[in-house]
């Protein structure tokens, strides 16, 4: 069962639970510095970080915990 109010996977039509984050940015619009993130679940953090690696945004994958 997921908890409607956790944070939950970026993926598609996902609502699983976020494990990951994929703190990316886009160095064509965005200071060097600046991260966005995606969450993802186990299943979903190699598509979406291989996504973001791809176009060569991704900087970093870490663990995701929510803040409580």
């Amino acid at each position: 069962m997921v908890d409607e109010l956790a944070p939950q996977c970026s993926a598609k039509g996902c609502r699983a639970t976020a494990q990951w984050q994929l703190r990316w940015n886009n160095p064509k619009l965005h200071e060097p510095t600046y991260r966005k993130t995606w969450l993802a679940c186990d299943d979903h953090r190699e598509s979406l970080g291989g996504f973001l690696d791809l176009r060569g945004f991704l900087r970093e994958v870490t663990p995701f915990a929510p803040i409580s």
